[in-house]
């Protein structure tokens, strides 16, 4: 054992950094000796900070471990390694400009550093060219800032940081104003910084010269959150009948085929209006917290039309203008002109440029500059020199500017459009179909009669609003089926009273146990839909108005009033005798949110025919490797030459056919096969033995 070396402490920082975390009084001297040692170092550093020092990484590693166990004697460590940073980080050695970042990361997550100045030295050493070093740095930012606001959000830290990267994003260092630009997006993506202030910051990004700081900035208002993705359970979906109801409602009835029609059309009905009552998933909630979406839209225009960046880069400028108009309303008159140059159908993307006209397609804009762009896609999509996939999507594009803006449509474009109804393309033909079914709900009265359909009370009652106009309510449409039902209820209660005591009697008597399962019959709702078709106009509003305001309304009664909604949508209008069975087409357009999808503007309804390439790659793609099954070849020397009887088998028929064993083949007779198989059986059976 007297070969074993004794502990060296000094040469040794390791073992005395565990030994000073145990007992940090008794190392003290070994502490203040090590630490006298690191200021040398410092004093022979600043003559040349441009060298690499292993042994200063070692003590500034060492100090920072131990920091937190002498507080008074390293008072003045993190400033003096901030300010060597600060002043060299231009010239310092790269492996050293890391240890002393992983230092001051190491006294922040003690907290012995204060997070506001430490966040803003490492912003600015983001224009060190050193990968590695600006990973480490982003990850360490939005990790400190996600902790500081772990409990609660610190408004103080905040407001001086976002004042701070403000000034960043106008960096003349392109990858520090783009790794700043990451950090904010980051961390409202982490639901961290997701204020107001946040986004309004990133909108100075869509201004930037720089093409990846502004690519990130467009991506970020065009792209979607992963969380807010997800469709969240509507509790409306309850005040709806379910499919269940209606399926027992025709059960317990007589089955005719009558009956059957109506089932399946109040089956479409409430597929529909499930699709209504969808709670809208605002998937860009950045675009609703900007400060001035008009200024902003009309910046960017200016911006698109002096543009010379790339093609994709234009469209994400107009995808997003298009989408701050439809969200916010707003008026920019000069953006359809510009953006109906690109409405042909050889244009590149020209599927999403129409889906952006139809973005930007709102109500308050004036019908004439829409119908200019409506005439421009009829003009160059609907006509029958292009294919029909063409045609299907500038109808398509029509269908959804019109939903958006109705009183763009004029009637003789109209009549033009409805006439593709016969098209023998299918495609085409149920594109045209779809817009007659749209103006069905939106305004009969434009369709020439033998288009209008089968006229329903919800068909009479419908209608385009004048430009500009609100229709607002001051009652629940539809309430008055539960005056007429709490009228109802009273003269009945007296007979329902005797049924529900012998029923409950005779249950107690089985079972001990009482299960109530109410069916509301259809004759019941048909009578009550009866009494309110019977009603005048004037005296449907004033008795909705009356149990609007004189009573609570429960979820049962939001129930009944839909069900009497709905019910319009099925029954006849008044005067009018019932005909022949509607068509239904496509109910997805009734689905509409903030923002379309680019499946609304492309959707054929019959696939396209494979051409052969196509064909053959899925045919290819379908075939199984099969070498498992092909005979290996067993050669002893794979480069030997290939036997007579081998050679005999790729020889051309042609050259073998007069030879002895051909022509003697199909000669032989039963017997001589035998004896034949017999000798080739025992040739092998003696080569076997040997």
């Amino acid at each position: 054992m007297s070969g074993r070396q004794g502990n060296k402490l000094p040469s040794n920082l390791p073992q005395l950094q565990n030994l000073i975390k145990r007992d940090p009084t008794s190392y003290t001297e070994e502490f203040l000796q090590q630490y006298h040692h690191y200021q040398s170092h410092v004093e022979i550093f600043t003559f040349q900070p441009d060298k690499p020092s292993k042994e200063l990484a070692e003590l500034v590693m060492f100090l920072a471990q131990v920091a937190h166990c002498y507080p008074e004697h390293m008072a003045s460590f993190p400033q003096q390694l901030k300010e060597l940073l600060s002043y060299h980080h231009t010239v310092l050695d790269a492996d050293l400009r890391m240890t002393f970042c992983k230092a001051l990361i190491l006294l922040r997550n003690k907290n012995l550093i204060n997070a506001t100045s430490l966040l803003e030295l490492f912003f600015q050493l983001l224009r060190c060219h050193d990968k590695l070093l600006r990973q480490t740095l982003y990850t360490h930012i939005v990790t400190d800032i996600k902790n500081v606001n772990a409990k609660h959000k610190n408004n103080k830290v905040n407001t001086t940081l976002q004042n701070f990267m403000y000034t960043m994003l106008r960096d003349s260092n392109p990858t520090a104003a783009k790794i700043s630009l990451d950090v904010m997006i980051e961390l409202y993506r982490r639901n961290i910084w997701n204020d107001a202030k946040t986004v309004n910051v990133i909108t100075t990004g869509c201004f930037s010269k720089v093409t990846k700081v502004l690519v990130a900035s467009l991506k970020f208002f065009i792209g979607r959150d992963e969380d807010e993705k997800k469709d969240s359970d509507s509790e409306s979906e309850d005040d709806l009948p379910t499919a269940r109801d209606l399926m027992i409602r025709y059960a317990t009835n007589k089955k005719t085929t009558k009956r059957k029609k109506k089932l399946e059309k109040a089956m479409k009905v409430l597929k529909k209006q499930k699709k209504k009552s969808k709670p809208e998933v605002f998937n860009f909630s950045a675009i609703h917290l900007i400060h001035d979406p008009q200024d902003f839209a009309e910046k960017l225009l200016k911006q698109l039309e002096n543009c010379k960046e790339r093609f994709e880069v234009k469209m994400m400028l107009m995808d997003l203008i298009s989408r701050l108009v439809g969200i916010h309303e707003l008026f920019l008159f000069n953006f359809y002109p510009f953006i109906q140059r690109f409405l042909q159908p050889h244009q590149r993307e020209v599927t999403k440029i129409l889906l952006f006209t139809a973005q930007a397609s709102h109500q308050l804009v004036p019908p004439e500059i829409i119908q200019s762009v409506l005439m421009t896609i009829a003009n160059n999509f609907v006509t029958d020199k292009n294919s029909g996939e063409v045609m299907t999507v500038g109808i398509n594009a029509i269908k959804e500017i019109t939903a958006r803006c109705p009183l763009a449509m004029t009637e003789d474009l109209l009549q033009d459009l409805v006439q593709y109804k016969t098209h023998k393309n299918k495609n085409v033909m149920m594109s045209a179909r779809t817009l007659i079914h749209l103006f069905r709900s939106l305004n009969p009265e434009m369709l020439q009669k033998k288009f209008r359909g089968k006229p329903t009370e919800a068909s009479v009652e419908a209608r385009i609003h004048e430009y500009g106009e609100l229709d607002a309510k001051d009652y629940i449409p539809g309430a008055e089926v539960l005056d007429i039902e709490s009228q109802k209820e009273k003269g009945g209660t007296g007979e329902e009273d005797g049924w529900e005591s012998a029923s409950l009697s005779e249950e107690d008597n089985e079972d001990g146990e009482w299960i109530d399962v109410h069916h509301s019959s259809d004759e019941e709702q048909q009578e009550v839909a009866e009494k309110v078709k019977s009603m005048p106009l004037d005296e449907r509003k004033a008795k909705a108005a009356a149990v609007s305001t004189s009573r609570l309304l429960t979820q049962e009664d939001f129930h009944k009033i839909r069900l009497a909604q709905l019910s319009k949508e099925l029954n006849s209008a008044p005067g009018k005798a019932a005909k022949r069975k509607t068509i239904e087409i496509d109910d997805e357009e009734e689905g509409r949110g903030e923002l379309l999808s680019l499946r609304d503007i492309e959707h054929l309804h019959k696939k396209p025919k494979s051409d052969k390439e196509t064909r053959l790659a899925t045919a290819m793609a379908g075939k199984t490797d099969r070498k498992e099954f092909v005979k290996k070849k067993t050669r002893i020397n794979p480069f030997a030459s290939s036997s007579n009887k081998e050679k005999k088998k790729h020889k051309n028929f042609m050259m073998m056919r007069y030879s002895h064993s051909v022509r003697t083949k199909n000669k032989r007779s039963f017997r001589e096969k035998q004896l034949a198989l017999r000798d080739a059986l025992l040739k092998k059976r003696k080569r076997l033995l040997k």
